[in-house]
C-alpha cells in the first residue's frame, strides 16, 4: 500500500478529491483563511491587517524579501507567534488561540531541526510516538514515507550522517507523518546547493500533488515560487502587494515593486508622446491612466541587442547606448549597457566587447508601464 493511500484512508477521505462538504457551490470556500491579521514585534507591526484565503489541496508560495513578514505569517498560522488582531480559521475551525499541537499544521524548517541523536526512522516517527501511536503502525508509516521521499534503506542511519538534501527529506517526512491539514514550509531549500535545491523543489511539488495536501511555502527565490506554486502571494512590509497565479503575477505585475521583484527591474522613463505607440504594440498598463509620464519596466532577457546595420523589428522601443560590462553566466551573454546615463542589464547571444556601440530593442509587449508623477528620472 502506498504512503498517500495510508494517509488518505486514516483521514477518512481521499485527499486527491474534495470531500462532499466542499463539492459544488461550497468548493469556492477557502480551506485556510487569514482575516485582518496583525502581528507585532514590540511596537512594530510586522503584519498589518493581512487577509489571505487558501483553497484545499493547493500550494501557495509566500514570496518576498527578507523582513517582509513571510515567516511571521507562517509562524502565526502554526501558533508559534501570537497575534495582536484578526483571526485564522482552518476547515471552518477558529484556530487563532489554539496551541500549536492542536491546530492541524506541521512545519518544515530552514535549519531541518532534526534530533541529532536519533536515526532517520526515529526522527520521522517522533510526532507519531508523542501521539501514542503503536510501534507497528509507526514502523509502517515510516517505511512508506521513506519510499515516497526516495530514502530507501536509510531508516537506521543517524541523521548526522546524511547530506543536506537527505536531511530535508527527513524533515519533510516527519511533518507528513502526523498527517497535517496544512503543511508549512519555511524556506526549506535555502541551505542547499543549487543542484539539490532544483531537484528538491520538484520533489516537494510532486509529493504535495500526490497527497493533495494544502501547503504554504515561504521563499525569497522568484524562480522557486514560479516552479512550485499554484498561487503566489508577494509580500512587502507586512502587506500583500499582489497575489495570483504564477503567470498572472509574472506577466501582469500590479505595481513597480512587484514588476522589479519578478525580474523586470530595468526601468525607462517614457513620455506621453511614446505611450500610445507602446499601448498599440501590446505593452502592459497597470491602472486606468493612459496619459502623462510612465516608468516602463522590462526584463533583460526580453530585449535584444542590434548592430547598426540591422533593421529594428516592428513594435519595439529602441535605445542607443554602449556596452560597459560583459559576463558569461552560461548559454547567453549578460551585458551592462549605458543609455543616456542609465544602465540596463541585457541578456543576448551576440558577442560584444566593452565599449561597443549598440542598440537595445525591447518589444512593446514586454514592457510593463506604471504612471509616474515624479519629476526626476527612473529609479
Amino acid at each position: 500500500m502506498k504512503a498517500d493511500t495510508i494517509i488518505a484512508r486514516e483521514r477518512g477521505f481521499d485527499r486527491c478529491k474534495a470531500p462532499a462538504s466542499v463539492v459544488g457551490s461550497g468548493a469556492e470556500m477557502s480551506f485556510l483563511t487569514v482575516e485582518n491579521l496583525t502581528v507585532r514585534h514590540g511596537r512594530v507591526d510586522v503584519l498589518r491587517r493581512l487577509s489571505l484565503a487558501v483553497e484545499r489541496g493547493s500550494l501557495v508560495a509566500l514570496l518576498g524579501a527578507s523582513g517582509c513578514g513571510k515567516t511571521t505569517l507562517l509562524r502565526a498560522i502554526s501558533g508559534f507567534n501570537p497575534v495582536a488582531g484578526g483571526r485564522i480559521t482552518l476547515d471552518g475551525r477558529d484556530i487563532t488561540a489554539m496551541a500549536p499541537e492542536r491546530r492541524g499544521t506541521a512545519m518544515v524548517f530552514q535549519s531541518y531541526a532534526l534530533w541529532p541523536h536519533m536515526t532517520v526512522a526515529q526522527n520521522i516517527g517522533y510526532g507519531l510516538r508523542l501521539r501514542g501511536v503503536g510501534k507497528a503502525r509507526i514502523a509502517a508509516r515510516v517505511e512508506e514515507l521513506l519510499a515516497l521521499l526516495h530514502l530507501p534503506g536509510l531508516a537506521a542511519r543517524n541523521v548526522t550522517q546524511l547530506s543536506g538534501g537527505q536531511r530535508q527529506r527527513v524533515a519533510l517526512g516527519r511533518a507528513l507523518a502526523v498527517d497535517p491539514d496544512v503543511l508549512l514550509l519555511d524556506e526549506p531549500l535555502s541551505n542547499l546547493d543549487a543542484h539539490i535545491r532544483a531537484e528538491l523543489r520538484h520533489e516537494i511539488r510532486a509529493v504535495q500533488q500526490r497527497l493533495g495536501i494544502t501547503a504554504l511555502h515561504v521563499t525569497h527565490d522568484r524562480e522557486e515560487a514560479m516552479v512550485i506554486a499554484d498561487r503566489i502571494v508577494v509580500l512587502r512590509d507586512g502587506e500583500i502587494a499582489q497575489q495570483g497565479t504564477p503567470q498572472d503575477v509574472y506577466h501582469t505585475p500590479a505595481s513597480p515593486f512587484v514588476a522589479s521583484f519578478m525580474g523586470a527591474d530595468n526601468v525607462i522613463r517614457v513620455t506621453a508622446a511614446g505611450v500610445q505607440a507602446l499601448r498599440d504594440g501590446g505593452a502592459h498598463f497597470a491602472g486606468d491612466r493612459r496619459e502623462g509620464a510612465f516608468d516602463a519596466h522590462f526584463r533583460g532577457a526580453a530585449a535584444r541587442l542590434l548592430p547598426a546595420d540591422r533593421a529594428a523589428p516592428p513594435d519595439c522601443l529602441i535605445l542607443s547606448g554602449r556596452v560597459l560590462q560583459t559576463s558569461y553566466p552560461g548559454d547567453i551573454w549578460r551585458y551592462t549597457v549605458e543609455v543616456e546615463g542609465q544602465r540596463y542589464l541585457i541578456d543576448d547571444p551576440t558577442v560584444l566587447g566593452v565599449g561597443a556601440e549598440t542598440r537595445v530593442a525591447i518589444p512593446a509587449a514586454a514592457l510593463h508601464l506604471f504612471p509616474n508623477d515624479n519629476q526626476g528620472g527612473p529609479r
